[in-house]
């Protein structure tokens, strides 16, 4: 079983929203400020063009600006993990190799969503992103998907030369702990190394514990030095910590996803002056309950309403 060590996924990385401007435009000034914000913050890694980055709705020229933007702004300080998912390899191998040929340091790949491929199909499109020659992180979201990566699976997948981690965002603890107990664990004392990053906030204490290896965080968006803090602590062992960071940043954590993500968090980040405008149709603006609760959860954590 072989995984790379061409990247160090340790810690808290931040699916960065896309800004917008009211045109719908994408706001690329907005761009680097924010990712500016996140180096600023001490942030371990940045993830544009992901769910959060409302990678769906971008045109292939505007993705290739941000990837751009993205690797310039970090200046090799912290690693680009490039959003480059779809659900045709053929298309995703484009967009693996659009990632390398743009300088960034690793691609995420998504589980194909809507067809829904047999397990055969699942390995050969995950070799196919492998061979490119970037690491590879796997995104298991069935949620979006329709389809969950297994166990048994995933330690086919994590044969492959190249594939670097998984961002589990399945939603079961079981299943995580059995990836890092049946794949991780064995592979901590050799050269190599498999990844699990947890792809839902309120489950970096539990992944870590368990001995993931921290977050692909959506809240990091705004509290980038919270989110790093916490995943430091837990990956630390500061337990009393990490517990005590968790229940503070809980109540944004489920406010975050009240309705579909990203138009929480881009509510958020324009309440507390930082750039990202609305979403992209078909995400709509949040209904006056849920912006009263994500109003709470933001001044609960002294976060000023603009």
């Amino acid at each position: 079983m072989t995984g790379s060590t061409a990247i160090n996924l340790r810690g808290a990385h931040t699916a960065l929203v896309t800004p917008m401007k009211d045109s719908g435009e994408i706001d690329y000034d907005g761009f680097r400020r924010l990712i500016q914000f996140q180096i600023t913050e001490g942030i371990d890694g940045i993830v544009p063009l992901g769910t959060t980055g409302e990678c769906p709705t971008l045109d292939e020229d505007e993705e290739e600006k941000l990837i751009e933007i993205a690797v310039k702004e970090a200046g090799g300080k912290i690693p680009v993990i490039v959003g480059s998912g779809s659900n045709d390899t053929k298309h995703m191998v484009q967009y693996v190799e659009r990632a390398k040929r743009l300088g960034g340091d690793a691609a995420l790949v998504v589980t194909p969503y809507y067809n829904r491929p047999n397990d055969d199909g699942l390995l050969r499109h995950f070799e196919a992103a492998a061979k490119v020659g970037i690491p590879i992180i796997v995104y298991n979201i069935a949620s979006r998907t329709g389809r969950n990566i297994p166990t048994p699976l995933m330690k086919e997948i994590a044969k492959i030369p190249g594939i670097a981690g998984v961002k589990e965002s399945s939603g079961d603890l079981n299943q995580m702990g059995d990836v890092i107990n049946e794949i991780t664990a064995p592979l901590k004392s050799s050269d190599n190394r498999f990844w699990v990053l947890s792809g839902d906030d309120s489950f970096i204490l539990a992944l870590t514990a368990l001995g993931g290896d921290g977050v692909i965080s959506t809240i990091s968006n705004l509290f980038p030095a919270k989110v790093k803090a916490l995943a430091k602590a837990a990956l630390e062992g500061k337990f009393d910590e990490a517990r005590s960071l968790h229940y503070e940043l809980l109540p944004f954590m489920k406010a975050a996803f009240i309705e579909t993500n990203p138009a929480p968090i881009k509510q958020a980040l324009n309440w507390a002056g930082l750039p990202a405008g609305p979403a992209r149709l078909p995400i709509g603006k949040l209904t006056p309950a849920s912006e009263a609760i994500l109003k709470k959860a933001m001044t609960d954590l002294g976060i000023k309403i603009r």
